[in-house]
Formats: structure tokens, C-alpha cells, sequence
């Protein structure tokens, strides 16, 4: 089985950046990664899925709303995700999830019904 365990949420003013990491572990994730990425949701509201990257390519692939403020990494090494945000706005604050798609296809997907595996989240507040 996998795990994927978040960091890096807080409370930051308006304009500032944060950097969350997501880090996997469990013994088949290095053989059946295919994509991972990072999504939020806020009650009420529906899970919007933000950035996701190509675990051996590399590609990435953002929605419109964060394309240009946040960048998604990795770092095989460490079995890490990150999301680098910057010139956050208090319209982001949410519990910021991370996830993992086992199923092949070429280019990483933004659509969170592709997602096999889903992390707790961190929450992030950004205050105005």
C-alpha cells in the first residue's frame, strides 16, 4: 500500500508563498507511480485539482487558476511533490491534498476522477 503524507501548510498574508511537500512511501510506490499531483477543496465547494507532473518524464500540466503563481516539482530521490505558491490570495485557502495515478497514459491529467490515491492534506490559510 501507499502513503502519501503532506507538509508545509500554514497561515500567510496575501502576496506571500508557501511550499508544500508530499512525501510517499510504501515498498510498490517507486514501481506503479505514474503521475502525481495536488488538489484542494474548501467546504462546501467541490475539489478543484491544481497541478500534477509526470513521475519519469517530468511533464507538467496546471489549471487555469494557479498556471503562472504555482509550480509543481519532484524529487525522485526523496519520493517527494512539492507545490511552490507564490502571490497566494486569500482565495486560496483550503485543505491542499496530494495524489497519486497508477494508471498509464502519456501526459499527467489535472482531472482528480484519475487518482487512485489521496493524502490527508495540510491546510492552508492566507490571510488578507
Amino acid at each position: 500500500q501507499v502513503q502519501l503524507v503532506e507538509s508545509g501548510g500554514g497561515l500567510v498574508q496575501a502576496g506571500g508563498s508557501l511550499r508544500l511537500s508530499c512525501a510517499a512511501s510504501g515498498r510498490t510506490f517507486d514501481f506503479y507511480a505514474i503521475h502525481m499531483g495536488w488538489s484542494r477543496q474548501t467546504p462546501g465547494k467541490e475539489r478543484e485539482f491544481l497541478a500534477a507532473i509526470s513521475w519519469s518524464s517530468g511533464r507538467t500540466a496546471y489549471s487555469d487558476s494557479v498556471k503562472g503563481r504555482f509550480t509543481i516539482s519532484k524529487d525522485t530521490a526523496r519520493n517527494t511533490v512539492y507545490l511552490q505558491m507564490n502571490s497566494l490570495k486569500p482565495e486560496d485557502t483550503a485543505l491542499y491534498s496530494c495524489a497519486l495515478d497508477v494508471h498509464y497514459t502519456p501526459l499527467p491529467t489535472t482531472a482528480a476522477s484519475e487518482y487512485d490515491f489521496w493524502g490527508q492534506g495540510t491546510q492552508v490559510t492566507v490571510s488578507s
